[in-house]
């Protein structure tokens, strides 16, 4: 089954053909040629998500499906969660970082979990799919591997960043393919 990801992120898009594996076809906005600006103006993730596979949807007329994921931590209120992406003011990952620890400064409570809600829409079909992980925020930020909040977030009953970790042991405690694995069980009962 050939289906739109709409989205152009070369790490979302290799963390999700690893986990849908040969089975379905994924096709970026690249590869259907779409360049322009796809509107983002809920004020949560579920929203968002669903705006996104609407308009792809609505564009093309072939079954597609968006994310939206946020950092969502307690002791800012909920934040960054929907502005995750450009919480400093820009897509720059490390004053994103920066603000959060810069927010939580020596405090003990840094209590935070990401989230990941899928939205699909194929015609009148529309489903949401919610993974999340808890963890907490690091002191600072360490590690190389992953992208956006990785160097300082840890999950649950953890001990290393995301980025500290392998692909693979990130895989087994990500939100993201939490929700893909909702995802993916209900694609292969359609």
């Amino acid at each position: 089954m050939k289906i739109i990801f709409a989205s152009n992120n070369v790490n979302k898009l290799a963390e999700i053909q690893r986990a849908l594996g040969d089975q379905f076809e994924l096709v970026s906005l690249t590869d259907i040629g779409f360049t322009g600006d796809i509107p983002e103006t809920g004020r949560t993730l579920e929203a968002n998500a669903m705006e996104k596979a609407s308009f792809i949807f609505d564009k093309y007329g072939e079954p597609v499906f968006a994310d939206d994921s946020g950092l969502e931590i307690d002791a800012l209120a909920g934040e960054p969660g929907v502005d995750t992406a450009h919480y400093s003011g820009s897509r720059d990952a490390k004053a994103n970082m920066q603000k959060v620890l810069e927010g939580l400064g020596n405090s003990e409570k840094r209590e935070a979990k990401f989230r990941t809600v899928i939205a699909f829409v194929n015609g009148n079909e529309k489903n949401l799919f919610q993974g999340e992980v808890k963890g907490h925020i690091s002191m600072k930020m360490v590690g190389e591997e992953g992208f956006g909040y990785d160097p300082i977030f840890i999950p649950e009953k953890g001990t290393k960043t995301f980025a500290q970790m392998t692909k693979v042991e990130k895989s087994t405690q990500s939100h993201r393919v939490r929700a893909l694995e909702k995802f993916i069980y209900y694609l292969k009962r359609i």
